[in-house]
């Protein structure tokens, strides 16, 4: 005779059709896609583009001062365009709070949605253990070195629950609105979010990847780029200050921008 399950999670595995919610209902879920933005009038009228090709969405920018036309190519292709102090947390927290979405979707100004990414959304949310969810990651350059970054990627955010900020993560509105937003801090804000969220149940990598630009990694080198990430990482666990971090961690990037 087949034991009592003990927990929800394994009453959720026994029984999923117990708990998931109709597809019918999943699929008029709308979808609020957040875009924290800085000075990326290159690229957001295209990555807005591709997140319409999508069914019930709006998108939101979240401008953070942009100075090279940004906003005002926001205004012209986004739902709503709306204005903050910089500093993504501050700004997807702002975006969130403008949104009508019963989901929302936080999205780089320099990534771009795959197609069919609202169907998968939807459908990773029904299942009750999932809080929330993100995408693999591609990156649109052809070195081989980004490669073994995105397997590494792809590593972490399986095996270990954690996708960063560039994945696109997504979640109910509700959830989002239980755990308190994203954390006011200067960097590391997705990192406790996503931490925070893994308390809560499980994350869903969904099998589409984002394709993300390369300029980071180009800029300032594969190798030093994911050293600095590392080292920025441990000394946030070795319980520095987010403000100091940022501090150093802006200092790498403006040093190595002059060489």
């Amino acid at each position: 005779m087949r034991e009592a399950p003990t927990n929800i999670f394994a009453l959720i595995e026994m029984h999923p059709y117990l708990f998931c919610m109709p597809e019918t209902e999943t699929a008029n879920l709308k979808i609020s896609i957040i875009i924290p933005v800085l000075n990326e009038a290159p690229t957001i009228a295209k990555v807005i583009s591709t997140a319409r090709n999508a069914e019930n969405v709006e998108i939101i920018v979240a401008d953070g001062g942009s100075q090279d036309g940004t906003a005002e190519i926001a205004k012209y292709e986004a739902d709503r365009t709306i204005f903050t102090s910089p500093g993504r947390a501050t700004q997807m927290n702002a975006g969130a709070a403008a949104s009508t979405g019963d989901i929302l979707l936080f999205l780089h100004g320099d990534t771009h949605l795959p197609q069919g990414y609202d169907a998968s959304v939807r459908q990773a949310l029904t299942n009750p253990s999932i809080v929330a969810g993100a995408f693999e990651l591609k990156i649109d350059a052809p070195l081989l070195s980004l490669r073994l970054v995105e397997t590494g990627v792809k590593c972490r955010s399986h095996w270990l629950q954690m996708p960063y900020g560039d994945q696109a993560i997504f979640l109910k509105t509700d959830t989002f609105n239980h755990i308190g937003g994203f954390p006011n801090l200067p960097v590391m804000e997705d990192f406790e979010f996503v931490r925070r969220l893994k308390k809560q149940g499980r994350i869903k990598i969904v099998p589409l990847a984002v394709l993300t630009c390369a300029r980071r990694w180009q800029q300032l080198g594969v190798i030093k780029t994911t050293a600095i990430n590392q080292i920025v990482i441990i000394g946030y666990f070795l319980g520095l200050s987010p403000d100091r971090l940022a501090f150093w961690y802006r200092g790498q990037k403006k040093n190595s921008s002059q060489n």
